[in-house]
């Protein structure tokens, strides 16, 4: 089958740098048995096009990018027909997906893999912020043949918004990418090694925190922390983290590729997450796929996998993230029966297993036999 796929980004020339792990992993299995091409709405400012993975990458650039993204698909199309079309995330790549399967007449899925069916008007976050975006989702989710979200929180998100979806979560490469590794205990000698994988900015909440890692402070818990992901807030983090007392308790590393945060994220005993939001993230199967548990805020995964799988708090609720916290630094027995149940499903929700829902979806809604009911838990 020839497919298109439209993304924002994440699909570099680099295959490293300015990438979507995840949908890299799923773009070079699609690859393998159909004939892929991905439409990067701003990967590069310029117009482009490359080979990554076995796909052919069409990058629209600035200026009417949306036109011109729709003109680029019905282009291709003319060469070889397309037989369906997906978006990852809503919003205008979803809008320009289901416009073109509209014209074309082919079925389109859309992947809500962010922030879409949110409305966060103090940090002015979501996708329905604006009467354009509420009307821009509205369309996208009664038009698209299909909807998938990564975690059963979203799901509800959009079930609370009259539209069905399927649960497909962006598993991770457990071979090569995340070498899967069961737990391995901790040795009581040392102190525990938190780490934090998100950019630095208002829906992921670093401000919650770090107060949490205060309230260790004073309780004289033994702790270092990791601290990954670029800034977009000017250093007001790291300002933040020297006015608390943390400067000697933590990093700050910035963006770092796989390759590099890999042996960072084995070196780890927890993995800390403070979001407001998230559709995933994929950093907690990354985590888990290394032995790595999960404390965090009841987002995407966190939520979904509570507490048999991981420990979820309140969000925006520092206490009980730092109680959390102590909880399972303190109880070596807890912090691997997490781990242990996180590292199966990540195994189980792999790169591969995400692939082979998306290809069966692909082959229901191409073939026409009336799809399954959406699933909206998570695979125990």
């Amino acid at each position: 089958m020839k497919i298109a796929l439209v993304v924002p980004g994440g699909v570099d020339r680099s295959g490293e740098y300015r990438v979507i792990p995840a949908l890299l992993a799923l773009i070079e299995r699609l690859s393998v048995r159909h004939e892929v091409h991905v439409f990067a709405l701003h990967q590069e400012p310029e117009p482009g096009a490359w080979d990554l993975l076995g796909a052919r990458i069409h990058n629209i650039g600035r200026g009417a990018t949306r036109v011109r993204a729709l003109r680029a698909i019905l282009r291709e199309h003319r060469r070889s027909p397309f037989g369906l079309l997906q978006s990852f995330f809503s919003g205008s790549c979803g809008l320009i997906a289901v416009s073109a399967a509209r014209v074309l007449g082919i079925p389109s899925a859309v992947h809500v893999a962010g922030g879409e069916p949110v409305r966060l008007r103090d940090i002015h976050y979501g996708g329905r912020l604006t009467w354009r975006g509420r009307l821009q989702e509205r369309v996208v989710l009664a038009t698209a043949s299909a909807l998938t979200a990564a975690s059963a929180p979203q799901l509800e998100l959009l079930a609370g918004l009259g539209a069905a979806a399927r649960r497909v979560p962006l598993g991770v490469d457990c071979v090569r990418d995340w070498p899967a590794r069961a737990p391995v205990p901790r040795r009581t000698d040392e102190p525990a090694r938190l780490i934090h994988v998100a950019s630095l900015n208002r829906v992921k909440d670093q401000p919650t925190l770090l107060r949490a890692l205060a309230q260790l402070v004073q309780e004289r818990q033994a702790f270092y922390v990791d601290i990954v992901g670029e800034d977009t807030l000017a250093g007001a983090i790291q300002r933040l983290a020297r006015d608390l007392g943390l400067a000697d308790r933590l990093s700050f590393h910035g963006f770092m590729t796989q390759r590099q945060l890999v042996p960072l994220m084995r070196a780890a005993h927890v993995l800390v997450v403070s979001s407001r939001h998230e559709a995933g993230p994929v950093a907690v199967l990354e985590a888990a796929a290394l032995g790595v548990p999960t404390v965090g805020t009841a987002v995407g995964h966190v939520a979904e996998w509570a507490p048999e799988a991981a420990l979820a708090v309140p969000v925006g609720d520092a206490q009980s993230l730092a109680a959390a916290l102590r909880h399972v630094l303190t109880d070596e027995v807890i912090r691997l029966r997490l781990a242990r149940a996180a590292w199966t499903r990540a195994v189980w929700e792999d790169a591969d297993y995400t692939a082979g829902c998306f290809e069966a979806l692909y082959e229901e809604l191409t073939s026409g036999r009336r799809r399954a009911p959406p699933v909206a838990v998570a695979r125990r």
